[in-house]
């Protein structure tokens, strides 16, 4: 029903309140969430979709005049409900409302009655995905997109501080403010605590999964398989390589073609990466995820690079950059044609690895004896 107590200055066109007696077919009393953490539903009202997942749907909305991002569970899932989805929910929220990071979607509170509902800050700015879309064909400024990226990897580097799992880092999971100059990672469905033992392998998009929740055998839905935070390490260096060249990974291959060329160790092509940046990108999507940096070392990479491209010697940055992308199209190592590097084709040695390894450590001040 319409909201008669709807502040002027809302534009939204249709809205309305969530009633905690309605029923909308939500049997979940089992649900543990903890009492501070619940919000009145009566307070709450409901605007205009932002977007649609399998499970949820994301509304604009506003709890007591603010405005906020209210996930609504479907209520068809939510009244059927398993112990395993309860589980996850309850997680979600519970970590969410753990974090707190300038980069981090703010938690406001959680619903259990009518249906399950995670209410956060409102980021006007839409999703990273629907920005890097409205560039097309063009790119973002590149002090931008690694100011971007910086601010994924401190949020990153904090979330793994506190052995946390993002487990789905992508584009449009990924949230702007208004004004467009900040990011926030957001949607912690599959995010995580870290574990010793083994973890579910189908947790996150196929895009930006790492190889080793792959395999080149078929796995049935639900296996364990071992793998670390460095999972997100990988899924971050496709994140920056789609700001840095605003292409999709892998674009025109399904699912199963990407998850075997994940698996195959082939990326994205390099072309048009800036020289700086090749070494942090080839050490972040390693194969082996023990060659992977550690987001507080992605953070320092990035934020000297930063530094270096807003000093006064900015120009030969980017003029090497232009060098680097003329050398690659010249030596065809990634062909446009085929926008992959099938790396098992180039010479895996030690030494390679080594100087691979030597060049980062340079890239971020650290002296190599």
């Amino acid at each position: 029903m319409a909201d008669p107590n709807k502040p002027s200055e809302f534009s939204l066109s249709t809205f309305y309140r969530i009633n905690a007696d309605d029923d909308l077919g939500a049997q979940n009393s089992v649900v543990k969430i903890d009492k501070k953490l619940l919000l009145d539903a009566n307070q709450l009202a409901i605007g205009p979709i932002i977007s649609e997942g399998p499970d949820s749907i994301v509304y604009q909305g506003l709890y007591r005049s603010m405005h906020v991002a209210v996930k609504v569970i479907h209520p068809d899932i939510a009244s059927t409900m398993s112990p395993e989805l309860q589980e996850k929910f309850s997680r979600e929220v519970s970590m969410l409302s753990r974090v707190n990071h300038d980069n981090i979607v703010k938690f406001i509170g959680a619903i259990v009655e009518p249906t399950m509902m995670i209410i956060t800050e409102l980021m006007k700015g839409g999703t990273l995905q629907k920005f890097l879309w409205n560039f097309r064909p063009n790119c973002p400024d590149l002090k931008l997109s690694l100011t971007f990226a910086l601010e994924i990897s401190r949020a990153m580097e904090y979330l793994h501080q506190n052995r946390i799992i993002h487990r789905d880092l992508k584009p449009s999971n990924l949230l702007l403010t208004e004004d467009k100059k900040i990011i926030k990672v957001a949607d912690f469905g599959l995010a995580r605590e870290e574990a010793d033992d083994e973890m579910t392998t189908e947790a996150g998009t196929y895009r930006w999964m790492a190889p080793e929740l792959f395999s080149t055998e078929a796995l049935h839905v639900g296996v364990k398989k071992y793998y670390d935070h460095k999972v997100d390490v990988y899924s971050f260096s496709m994140v920056l390589w789609e700001i840095l060249t605003n292409s999709t990974p892998f674009k025109g291959r399904n699912n199963v073609m990407v998850a075997y060329a994940a698996a195959m160790n082939r990326r994205p092509s390099m072309d048009n990466i800036p020289a700086q940046i090749a070494p942090l990108l080839e050490s972040c999507w390693a194969k082996n995820p023990e060659d992977r940096p550690e987001f507080v070392k992605i953070t320092q990479f990035l934020e000297n690079f930063l530094h270096s491209i807003t000093s006064p010697n900015t120009e030969p940055s980017l003029r090497e950059a232009a060098e680097y992308s003329r050398s690659k199209r010249k030596n065809h190592d990634s062909p446009a044609t085929n926008c992959l590097m099938d790396r098992s084709k180039l010479k895996e040695t030690k030494k390679k690895r080594r100087s691979l390894c030597f060049r980062f450590l340079q890239c971020i001040g650290v002296h190599v004896m």
